[in-house]
């Protein structure tokens, strides 16, 4: 019988987290304003965020396979590696950036947030995780927030555009819950900067392929503008914070990482009104305060 992991909160824990979706959120601004300021499509843009990651998790791929204690992965685990990679930074990134088209920076983040709710069903349902009371009442707390902010913008804006760029966000976080779940399972036996490493390449070659087949190349030509987007993706929105949250699953659990992952959204609206312009309504400041108080609960039941 499987023996469950047990974790606890630490603070080093907490914070590697939450820096980590702190810095995940910059994502969605980055993107709103590249299709702004440039003519890119979708494809382009994540071809390129890739295209700069690939070097530093070809680095970091190297020393964490010559490292003493080095895990190796039998075929089962380096097929779970891979597709996990294309599920949660080829297909998930791919879906979002397409729904980014449509909506709001700061209701794209809400939607996406639905991942932790599927991430801890997946644990509970299919892993036979228990949830401790203080992540039930996180839970609620957050997705109260999220559903009171979200039915607001419906006031705002209602249109078949709106709706077809909710449902490619939506299924962006179906795949994303189950990178985290997976990440979860192995990144306590091959090691978080190993598991990361080999997913985003796994990922890096499926959208090169991809790119490859129905990629417009005249919009790599853009000009210098598009490049400098690609890089912040790549790096302050992509390399630093997948490896703090695979860092943050190893010391405090995937659950834990989903919970306190709901730093995200507020901080999306937050960049999203001040560099965007996006407005903010009364819906969406009690929702915030709402996820924030599960994010604290979290926090507070910890060291």
């Amino acid at each position: 019988m499987h023996k469950q992991v047990k974790y606890k909160i630490s603070i080093a824990g907490f914070m590697i987290t939450f820096i980590g979706a702190v810095l995940f959120s910059t994502k969605a601004i980055f993107v709103k304003r590249a299709f702004a300021d440039t003519s890119s499509d979708v494809l382009t843009l994540l071809t390129l965020r890739m295209l700069f990651s690939l070097p530093f998790y070809l680095i970091a791929a190297y020393f964490t396979s010559r490292k003493m204690g080095n895990v190796r992965m039998n075929r089962r685990q380096w097929l779970y590696v891979l597709g996990l990679g294309l599920m949660g930074y080829h297909i998930s990134s791919y879906l979002d950036f397409s729904g980014l088209q449509f909506i709001s920076a700061g209701l794209e983040r809400l939607i996406l947030f639905l991942y932790p709710t599927f991430a801890v069903l997946i644990n509970a349902f299919v892993f036979k995780q228990n949830m401790k009371r203080n992540q039930k009442i996180a839970l609620l707390l957050t997705y109260t927030g999220i559903a009171i902010a979200y039915f607001g913008e419906l006031q705002i804006e209602m249109s078949p555009e709106f709706f077809w760029g909710s449902f490619l966000v939506f299924l962006c976080a179906v795949t994303y819950s189950i990178y985290i779940v997976g990440g979860g399972k192995l990144v306590p036996v091959v090691g978080s900067a190993k598991f990361t490493a080999y997913a985003m390449l796994g990922a890096t070659v499926g959208i090169f392929i991809h790119f490859l087949v129905a990629g417009d190349y005249h919009n790599l030509n853009t000009g210098a503008g598009l490049w400098w987007y690609g890089i912040l993706l790549a790096v302050v929105a992509t390399v630093i914070p997948s490896f703090m949250i695979s860092e943050g699953m190893k010391r405090i659990g995937s659950n834990n990482v989903a919970i306190i992952s709901s730093i995200g959204p507020v901080s999306t609206i937050l960049q999203a009104h001040y560099v965007l312009g996006e407005k903010m309504f009364m819906e969406q400041v009690i929702g915030t305060l709402l996820v924030i108080a599960g994010v604290l609960l979290i926090g507070w039941k910890g060291n």
